[in-house]
């Protein structure tokens, strides 16, 4: 497209939506506002349309079991916003336990979950698939069709919320991998999220993405994916019974700019000890740095996943971490202990190309 056609794309769209709904089609970032809401009073009377117009110009949908929003569940909030959407669409989740399956498809971006962030845990995404449960076809569903909350769209944000998968997996048994969310769109931010499930809690598939202040629990790999994503200021806490890892991270080629950093992350749990990472491609990337390491993880730190030859490629480091499970002394012998200059690149959101999409 040449200048000439991209102004009279401008024009038409000025035409049919008006000056705002078009700088807002051109707005590829997300700031604070987009993650926050304006105060709402539950005395407020709301139409039955598809939301209200917010005081910044985004659109707010209100998802109330009560019957006192536009709509008594999420995915029927979602099912509002129109397709290929091109304005920030808030959608305000009040307190309580929304017992569903929500999809956000790769054609609704500029969408926003939002709870209060002071009643979190009581503002609740909750299903219970597992891998092994069946497909409405009868095949296994596997993996990433068990989450419960999948989020295949771009810009996302959530704040506030809990998201949940209920299955409690029995260790070794047949795919108990069971998704609480999966995060496929590219440029998303999380804060104040809690994540809660055991194997494979949170599938942060791909894209670009930003965990801020969130909460995430589980067991066996219960962070895993191929995205590039920055954990900071999180908590990630283990469940684990029998045996258990925080990170799996794949990546395919040492070209491929992914992987997982945890910045001043606290990890603690209970019952068994962990890994702090499983090597799930030839060259997984996980680095914690300045993290607080409970006295919760295996000596050894890190598993290669029973493929000795990933030992050459994979790239596990640790920086200046602290805690008894801090203790690097017998890590096993091919993961880093960085130095500042290595451990740079993974420290703050020039990791996930921030200054290009993050104006917070």
């Amino acid at each position: 497209m040449d200048l000439s056609d991209f102004g009279i794309s401008v024009a038409f769209l000025l035409l049919i939506y008006g000056d705002k709904q078009v700088k807002s089609s051109l707005r590829n970032y997300i700031t604070w506002d987009d993650i926050k809401i304006e105060e709402y009073k539950e005395t407020e009377s709301f139409s039955s349309g598809d939301g209200n117009m917010n005081g910044n110009g985004s659109r707010v949908i209100v998802v109330d079991q009560n019957g006192k929003g536009h709509s008594l569940s999420v995915q029927a909030a979602v099912d509002m916003v129109p397709f290929n959407n091109s304005m920030r669409v808030k959608i305000y989740i009040l307190p309580g336990i929304y017992r569903e399956k929500v999809i956000v498809p790769a054609s609704k971006p500029y969408i926003s979950f939002i709870g209060d962030e002071k009643r979190a845990s009581e503002t609740v995404l909750s299903w219970n698939d597992k891998a092994s449960d069946k497909y409405k076809d009868g095949s296994e569903l596997g993996t990433y069709r068990t989450a419960s909350v999948d989020i295949q769209s771009d810009y996302f944000c959530a704040y506030g919320i809990t998201i949940e998968n209920t299955v409690i997996a029995v260790a070794g048994g047949y795919k108990q991998q069971a998704v609480a969310l999966r995060l496929a769109g590219d440029k998303a931010v999380l804060y104040r999220v809690r994540i809660l499930g055991t194997q494979d809690t949170f599938m942060d598939s791909n894209g670009t993405h930003y965990l801020y202040q969130c909460y995430i629990q589980g067991s066996v790999d219960f962070i895993f994916g191929e995205s590039r994503s920055l954990y900071r200021d999180c908590t990630l806490h283990s469940v684990a019974d029998k045996y258990g890892a925080i990170a799996a991270h794949h990546r395919n080629s040492e070209h491929e700019n992914t992987g997982f950093s945890f910045v001043n992350c606290s990890i603690t749990g209970t019952g068994s000890k962990i890994y702090l990472g499983r090597a799930w491609g030839n060259y997984s990337r996980v680095v914690y740095s300045y993290c607080d390491i409970d006295n919760i993880i295996d000596p050894s730190g890190w598993s290669d996943w029973n493929r000795p030859w990933r030992q050459r490629t994979a790239v596990f480091g640790e920086y200046e971490c602290r805690g008894k499970g801090a203790d690097r002394k017998n890590r096993v012998s091919w993961s880093k202990s960085l130095g500042h200059v290595e451990a740079m690149p993974f420290l703050d959101t020039t990791f996930i190309g921030g200054d290009e999409w993050l104006k917070l």
